[in-house]
């Protein structure tokens, strides 16, 4: 078998293993695969692709459920393990180590061509795929995933992830096989050679848009759930999705560690059923702290999908009142045109900055001119929380820095202004109104990231600054329930002191 059998170095495998393959439990497989009906399991012609195999627990789960449910059709165990393995089940793996892991996992042998093997094959790789492609370069970018080349273009023997499912113009041909159900879990990101080399651009969305281009009735993936309302490049890939109807259940978690013990993702994790013969309401599930939450909607109702049912009640509650909200009023990156390290330490403007305050020249403001006079209201650009995890409390805070410059004073890119005013007493208001738990569990329902936009004030509605605004007005004017107040007061830590960025 070694001598007619390519047999690589596994250590050497190892060493190419990448920080975004996370390994999916069987127990978690099984849930994705419980949206599937019933009866597919005792369809002999139902045709199954794991397009991103890492461990092979999908195939292996579901060889399980087909073993089971073509009993009838096919008595003899052999000639039904036969049939499955052959016909019905099919991978492609993302990497050498993870085509090894997965055949293991589903023939019971690395090679299943072997006499090890469950069942005999010619091929040594079976039904599931591995070949190690090469990047397109297109414009310094690969025209499939769009990786930078200066990052991936490495040298013969080095792993490049040029996952083969992407990269291909025709993926059909792989197994010339009409797929049924296409499942799996892939991978969720690579290095973009940006941040010097700590950021990472998201490309989950390639799998789940090359599969709907196989056409298959089903289609089920999980992914991390910042895709719901932000992600690198993602906005078009949102809005694809929240306008397909054919996503029939979607299921939420808040923390990925729900999931996948001790991989904590941003956001949370999501996993979805398409299926290509439905056109109708998403049955939306929501999961956090042990609570689950479960109603039919449409997806798009929002330009971006707001997972939990009790935040879309307090929204829709706060819509009948609101008639315009901050996502139009807040400046944008770069408010005055000063990046995050370019103060000069003399000038005849303040800087406000990341490392306190110092001196600038007015010269280096190309923008926000209007503002210099002004009192201006700046938050910081990041949250307090890792993507708004909330503590072991089930709080979170959300913004680390609400500050009122005085005129002449200036901020860097580190901060974002929410709004100028003439009048101190209105600043002052607005940053009071910005640390009431009403203003910052709205500014959290949109922000998927640590990292506060603009868009993420888009259900913050604007209110009367000719006096201080406090939750309990607010929760009046707004006309919010007890229910919905309690959902905000149970999930937002209080902000007391004025001016202050810790939170009692």
């Amino acid at each position: 078998m070694f001598e007619t059998t390519y047999n690589p170095d596994v250590l050497s495998c190892i060493a190419n293993l990448s920080n975004d393959e996370v390994f999916t439990p069987p127990e978690l497989a099984n849930k994705m695969l419980d949206l599937l009906p019933q009866e597919i399991w005792k369809d002999p012609n139902a045709t199954f692709l794991d397009p991103a195999c890492k461990s092979g627990v999908f195939l292996r789960e579901i060889a399980k459920r087909l073993i089971k449910g073509l009993e009838s059709e096919y008595p003899d165990l052999q000639e039904r393990l036969e049939h499955i393995y052959k016909k019905q089940i099919f991978g492609i793996a993302i990497t050498e180590l993870t085509s090894l892991l997965s055949r293991r996992s589903l023939y019971c042998s690395k090679y299943p061509n072997s006499r090890y093997s469950v069942v005999q094959f010619v091929e040594p790789q079976g039904r599931i795929d591995y070949r190690q492609l090469g990047h397109t370069w297109e414009g310094g970018r690969c025209k499939y995933c769009g990786v930078p080349k200066s990052v991936y273009d490495r040298k013969e023997g080095m792993e490049s992830y040029a996952y083969e499912f992407i990269h291909l113009t025709n993926p059909e041909e792989v197994f010339k096989v009409k797929f049924d159900v296409i499942i799996g879990n892939p991978p969720y990101q690579m290095n973009d050679g940006g941040g010097n080399g700590s950021s990472a651009m998201p490309i989950y969305h390639h799998f789940i848009n090359q599969a709907k281009k196989l056409n298959p009735r089903y289609l089920c993936m999980i992914i991390p759930a910042k895709w719901q309302s932000g992600g690198k490049g993602l906005d078009s890939f949102r809005d694809t999705m929240l306008h397909d109807h054919r996503i029939k259940e979607m299921v939420t978690y808040s923390d990925s560690r729900d999931c996948f013990q001790g991989v904590d993702i941003a956001g949370g994790v999501s996993y979805f059923l398409w299926q290509r013969d439905y056109e109708g309401l998403c049955e939306s599930t929501f999961i956090e702290n042990g609570e689950m939450m479960t109603s039919q909607r449409k997806l798009d109702e929002y330009s971006i999908y707001i997972a939990s049912d009790k935040a879309i009640h307090v929204i829709r509650t706060i819509q009948q009142r609101a008639s315009s909200y901050y996502d139009g009023i807040v400046r944008s990156r770069k408010p005055f045109g000063i990046g995050a390290g370019s103060e000069s330490h003399k000038g005849d403007l303040k800087l406000r900055y990341r490392g306190g305050l110092t001196t600038v020249s007015s010269c280096e403001v190309t923008s926000g001119l209007e503002m210099v006079d002004q009192w201006k209201v700046i938050v910081s650009k990041a949250a307090a929380e890792h993507a708004g995890q909330s503590d072991k409390n089930g709080q979170r805070k959300m913004l680390t820095v609400i500050e009122v410059l005085p005129p002449r004073t200036v901020c860097s890119e580190t901060y974002l202004v929410v709004d100028a005013f003439d009048s101190q007493r209105e600043a002052e208001n607005l940053a009071d109104y910005l640390r009431t738990k009403f203003a910052r569990y709205l500014i959290w329902q949109a922000t998927p990231t640590q990292n506060i936009s603009k868009s993420c004030f888009m259900f913050l509605p604007v209110v009367d600054l000719s006096k201080k605004p406090v939750d309990s007005d607010l929760y009046t004017y707004f006309g919010l329930d007890e229910a919905s107040i309690n959902e905000i007061e149970a999930k937002m830590k209080p902000i007391l002191q004025v001016g202050d960025s810790g939170a009692n």
